[in-house]
């Protein structure tokens, strides 16, 4: 493996809600990540509430991309084919 197809921590995730959709979102657009999971049943989630609810990973050069993709969930933005709301043009 070359050292620019090695796996980073992108960002936190908060929740499974998130995580889900921002999978989804980047299946859409076709980048290529992981999303990982702290939860651990041994210790009854006690990383969750430390570390947030897990992580999304990529290669280095997809950062930009997932943060924007992150940043649009975040605000609500409409991707290209969801129609916008009645009215919006």
């Amino acid at each position: 493996m070359k050292h620019d197809d090695r796996l980073v921590r992108i960002a936190r995730l908060e929740n499974e809600v998130q995580s889900l959709l921002l999978a989804a979102l980047l299946e859409e657009r076709g980048i290529p990540h992981v999303i990982r999971s702290y939860h651990d049943s041994a210790y009854d989630g006690v990383f969750q509430s430390t570390l947030g609810w897990g992580c999304v990973e990529a290669q280095e050069k997809f950062r930009a991309e997932i943060l924007a993709a992150l940043r649009d969930l975040e605000t609500g933005v409409a991707t290209d084919d969801e129609p916008s709301p009645a009215g919006e043009k």
